[in-house]
C-alpha cells in the first residue's frame, strides 16, 4: 500500500494510457478503467508488457453508482489514490437546432457529472498531496457548433473543477483541468507523450504555484 496509485477514468489508447504511462515511470500503479472489460484489460497489459504495474476494470459512467463503486473498490484494493484522472468526453455530432435535451443531459452525465461520484468515492482514499486531474479542451472557449454538447462538457467541467479544488484546498488535496489547445495528433506537440509531459508537470506543482487550470498550447 505504499506503491502511489493512478487511477483513470474513461481511459482510451491514446491520451490516456500515455499519462498512466508517464506516472508510471515515476513509481505509479495504474488502475485503467473503461466501458468494456476487455478494453480495460488489454490497456493494462500494455504497460504491463512495458514493465509497469497495472490492472484495468470496466465502469459504467452513465451509472453514478457503479462510478462509486468502482472507485471505492479500487481504493479499498489499495489503500491509496494518488492521482485521479478524469478523461471521459462525448462526441455526438448533432448542433444546437438538432440536438435533444436527452442527448445533451446524457452527454453531461456522462462527459462532467460522472466525475462528482469519482471525487465523492475517492475521498477517503485521497491523502495531502493527491490530485484530481481532470483533461480538458479548448471547445470550452471555441466550441464548434457541429458538436454542441463537447463545448458545454468541457466549459461544465472546467467551472466544476473550480469547485472541487477549493473544496479538497484545505485537505491539502488539488484539483486541475490541463486544457488542450489543440487537436489530438499520433506525432508532434499535441501527441500523447508531450501532453502527458504536461499534466505530470501540472499536478507536481506546489501549493504556493496552484493554480485549478493550466494551458497547454503545444
Amino acid at each position: 500500500m505504499t506503491t502511489p496509485v493512478h487511477l483513470a477514468i474513461g481511459a482510451g489508447p491514446g491520451l490516456s494510457l500515455g499519462v498512466a504511462r508517464r506516472f508510471a515511470r515515476e513509481g505509479y500503479r495504474a488502475v485503467l478503467t473503461t466501458e468494456q472489460e476487455q478494453q480495460a484489460a488489454n490497456l493494462a497489459a500494455t504497460l504491463v508488457d512495458e514493465g509497469y504495474q497495472a490492472l484495468g476494470s470496466a465502469i459504467d459512467l452513465l451509472d453514478p453508482a457503479d462510478v462509486a463503486r468502482i472507485v471505492t473498490t479500487m481504493g479499498e484494493r489499495h489503500g491509496r489514490i494518488d492521482v485521479l484522472h478524469f478523461n471521459p468526453s462525448v462526441w455526438r455530432e448533432r448542433d444546437p437546432l438538432e440536438l435533444t435535451v436527452a442527448e445533451l443531459l446524457e452527454d453531461l452525465t456522462l462527459g462532467v457529472a460522472s466525475l462528482l461520484p469519482a471525487v465523492q468515492a475517492a475521498r477517503p482514499f485521497l491523502h495531502p498531496g493527491s490530485r484530481v486531474l481532470v483533461t480538458g479542451s479548448a471547445a470550452a472557449d471555441r466550441p464548434w457548433h457541429g458538436a454542441a454538447s463537447l463545448g458545454v462538457q468541457k466549459a461544465g467541467l472546467r467551472n466544476l473543477v473550480t469547485s472541487l479544488d477549493a473544496r479538497l484546498a484545505p485537505a491539502g488535496v488539488r484539483a486541475v483541468a490541463v486544457q488542450i489547445n489543440g487537436v489530438l495528433t499520433p506525432t508532434g506537440p499535441f501527441s500523447p507523450p508531450p501532453i502527458a509531459e504536461a499534466m505530470w508537470r501540472a499536478v507536481t506543482r506546489t501549493d504556493q504555484d496552484w493554480t485549478p487550470h493550466v494551458s497547454y498550447d503545444g
